[in-house]
């Protein structure tokens, strides 16, 4: 017997709709959703232990999955199982993890998974844009203590109109991709990429997807209420001691605003603070520590946080010293790798970036292999974050979700400089070097420059800042800060990462904590961002003003050519022979698509010595050699038989006819080698296919004067009327009568 379910749908106000089903799948998590739309469905399950973990944070593990059996393919490789998951799982993942998280109480410290999987494809549905919905469908479902329902939903904007959650078509006519998560008060986060827009049009496009979220979020509530909502479950809260908080307090905020106000660098900063700290919990006996040891810390820090954050608002003083829109000492370097295609240097403050760019065919283009899309990038970013750059020490398990999501923004702010007829792939990899504050961005400037020195045409340059915020609720004052230290990111209010040209924003990344933040403040923000950008692009435009003419001597040449289809083979010879001699002759690389409209073949050529190139430009006009009628062309004699000369024509090495020996003179020729010999070059006219014989047909007299009283030959009757050819019509010589 099927069990009872419980449905509620959203319409999304185009003919649309988005459904959230319970009561059929997975009924021992502790709350199971299957969210739909259209053919797309994803199924959500969360879990969370009843015991505390021994840790001090939210041991919450986010998991988004699609299934390749979801839209009827196999995994690909060897191994026919879904293992890893790949950049898009991951970015998907990050995006829902960024919103959940903060609405877990802070001493909430159980383990907790949500899983998502698509488990039926659609593709005219983009899943990832309904795994927000999904995971807090599922907690609102379940006992969890979680402070309220969110949802994330995608905005984008085709011929000056917003659209929820568009068709993967319709994004590729988009001039904004931006996923916004949001519970029904305030938006919590934001990402995405942008066609060099305003920061009114930014905002303009959150506000519209918020409303939407709203419409979401009151979907999932009318959901909870007629499955029957769970009371909240009760678990181990960490104790709390006023009085020991007002201690610390007294003890420590007054030292830590001295210590903040002093402007040190990152490390001595550190240090006094910790210096700090252990005096502090020096001047408890044993037995306060090892009762309330982890409540000093807690307090301590608590202490530390308000003493900046007042500095902050009261002072308009940061821990470096700057002002709040002061934007830190900046150099630049470009062409400091010797072997690379490209490279470039951006230092600013504590923070550095070492980028290279390396450029190759089609054939290094990375392979998306996803249920949901398969596809290429010619262009992509690699970014590495080791521990050094931080001044630790800890292990390497391969890259971080960290990386792969901060790659990612510093790819989509890059990409769309990048000419659509760019005939390389490139691929950007960024080191970092030293971070105190938004290597990202750093990737991004460090990323323009190096694709400037090697001589990529980006339409324009793109610049980054790291912006973050705090605000006083009580007394309403708040400050914009340009170009964030580490530290300001953790105890700031917001988050958010702006990238663009002089004439718009090209990406984004924001992450929200306080409740109710005005659009008019989040404006002021992004035109504050505007002017820190704008100051970092001419810093870079002082470094190099414009991409270099040409790519370095020792990076590859790119060069097209198309030939039509019947020639591919031809190229390629019987099993590759002709294209791996001809890359071995040359130093060559060469890579052949056909393409999907036309059957056209798209040929690319790779080197770095352009006589090689050329060499394979001249076999390719050689196999691809079609002489029009009535051209006079060069060729050579290269053998000689009893009844004419094969030439090769000089223009098309390789590509041979036949002159017949009735086409070297008007006179009568006897044998070839009276009037021509191996090796002799002269002009012949191409007369076009003989019927007769249907092949190529060359003339040397044609194009000789005719000698004085030439009498033309009449040409042979095929009548039998005195002809040497006696045959009648069906090809028979007749029979002589006997007598």
């Amino acid at each position: 017997m099927i069990p009872k379910t419980f449905r509620e749908v959203i319409d999304l106000g185009d003919g649309r709709e988005i459904s959230i089903e319970t009561g059929k799948l997975a009924k021992q998590a502790h709350g199971s959703v299957v969210v739909q739309s259209g053919k797309c469905m994803l199924l959500c399950t969360v879990v969370s232990n009843y015991k505390q973990s021994d840790v001090d944070f939210l041991p919450l593990t986010v998991d988004y999955r699609e299934k390749f059996a979801a839209s009827g393919k196999y995994p690909g490789g060897f191994f026919k199982r879904e293992a890893r998951p790949s950049n898009g799982e991951i970015l998907t993942m990050r995006l829902v993890d960024r919103v959940l998280r903060p609405l877990f109480p802070k001493d909430y410290h159980a383990e907790t998974q949500v899983m998502i999987q698509l488990m039926s494809h659609d593709d005219d549905v983009m899943p990832d844009a309904m795994a927000g919905l999904a995971a807090s469908a599922a907690i609102q479902l379940s006992d969890f203590p979680f402070e309220c329902a969110i949802s994330e939903v995608r905005v984008g904007r085709v011929n000056g109109e917003l659209i929820i959650n568009p068709t993967r078509a319709q994004l590729q006519e988009s001039d904004i991709e931006m996923v916004v998560g949001a519970s029904a008060d305030s938006v919590m986060m934001v990402e995405g990429e942008m066609s060099e827009i305003s920061e009114e049009e930014m905002v303009e496009a959150i506000r519209f997807a918020h409303e939407a979220i709203k419409e979401q979020c009151a979907a999932q509530i009318r959901l909870s209420e007629a499955v029957g909502r769970k009371e909240v479950r009760e678990y181990d809260q960490e104790s709390e001691n006023a009085d020991l908080e007002k201690q610390i307090h007294e003890m420590a905020y007054d030292k830590v605003y001295a210590i903040a106000k002093a402007g040190s660098a990152k490390h001595e900063r550190s240090e006094a603070f910790s210096a700090l700290k252990e005096e502090i919990k020096a001047s408890f006996d044993d037995a306060t520590l090892e009762e309330h040891g982890e409540l000093i810390s807690k307090y301590y820090y608590k202490a530390e946080k308000d003493a900046i954050r007042s500095l902050v608002l009261e002072e308009g003083l940061r821990l470096d010293s700057r002002k709040t829109d002061e934007i830190r000492p900046i150099w630049c370097e470009v062409d400091y790798l010797p072997s690379t295609h490209g490279s470039a240097i951006f230092t600013r403050g504590e923070t550095q970036a070492l980028a290279t760019v390396t450029l190759g065919t089609s054939r290094d283009a990375s392979i998306i292999d996803m249920p949901s899309f398969e596809g290429e990038e010619t262009f992509y970013l690699h970014y590495n974050f080791p521990p050094f750059c931080t001044g630790e020490a800890r292990p390497i398990r391969g890259t971080s979700r960290r990386e792969i999501g901060h790659g990612n923004l510093a790819q989509r702010a890059l990409k769309g400089s990048i000419p659509a007829d760019w005939p390389y792939t490139i691929r950007i990899v960024s080191e970092v070097l030293e971070s105190n504050g938004s290597s990202s961005m750093a990737t991004v400037c460090a990323g323009t420059m190096a694709l400037m020195d090697a001589g990529v045409s980006i339409e324009k340059p793109v610049s980054g800042i790291a912006m973050g915020l705090i605000t006083n609720t009580e007394t309403g004052k708040y400050a914009v800060l340009s170009d964030i230290l580490g530290d300001e990111d953790h105890l700031g209010d917001m988050d958010f990462k702006v990238t663009g040209t002089s004439d718009g924003i090209t990406a984004c990344q924001m992450d929200i904590k306080v409740k109710g933040l005005s659009y008019e403040i989040l404006v002021k923000a992004l035109q504050q961002a505007r002017e820190g950008r704008l100051h970092i692009l001419e810093k870079l435009t002082e470094t190099i003003p414009a991409a270099n003419a040409d790519v370095k001597p020792h990076a590859p040449k790119m060069v097209n050519a198309v030939i039509a289809n019947d020639y591919i083979g031809a190229l390629i010879g019987p099993g590759g022979k002709v294209i791996q001699e001809l890359q071995k002759e040359t130093g060559t690389t060469i890579v052949i698509n056909e393409d999907p409209v036309t059957g056209e073949g798209l040929v690319e050529i790779l080197g770095t010595d352009q006589k090689g190139i050329d060499q394979v430009l001249a076999k390719i006009d050689s196999i691809t050699f079609k002489p029009e009628e009535g051209s006079v062309y060069e060729v050579k004699v290269i053998k000689l038989l009893d009844f004419g000369a094969v030439v090769e024509y000089l223009e098309a090495p390789g590509n041979e006819v036949l002159l017949h020996i009735s086409e070297l003179a008007w006179e009568r020729t006897d044998k070839v080698t009276d009037v021509v010999n191996m090796g002799d070059v002269f002009d012949v006219k191409y007369m076009g296919t003989d019927p007769r014989t249907r092949k190529d047909k060359v003339s040397r007299r044609a194009l000789l004067p005719k000698p004085e009283g030439y009498v033309e030959r009449p040409p042979r009757r095929r009548d039998g009327g005195g002809n040497r050819d006696r045959n009648d019509r069906n090809g028979r010589r007749p029979q002589r009568s006997r007598s």
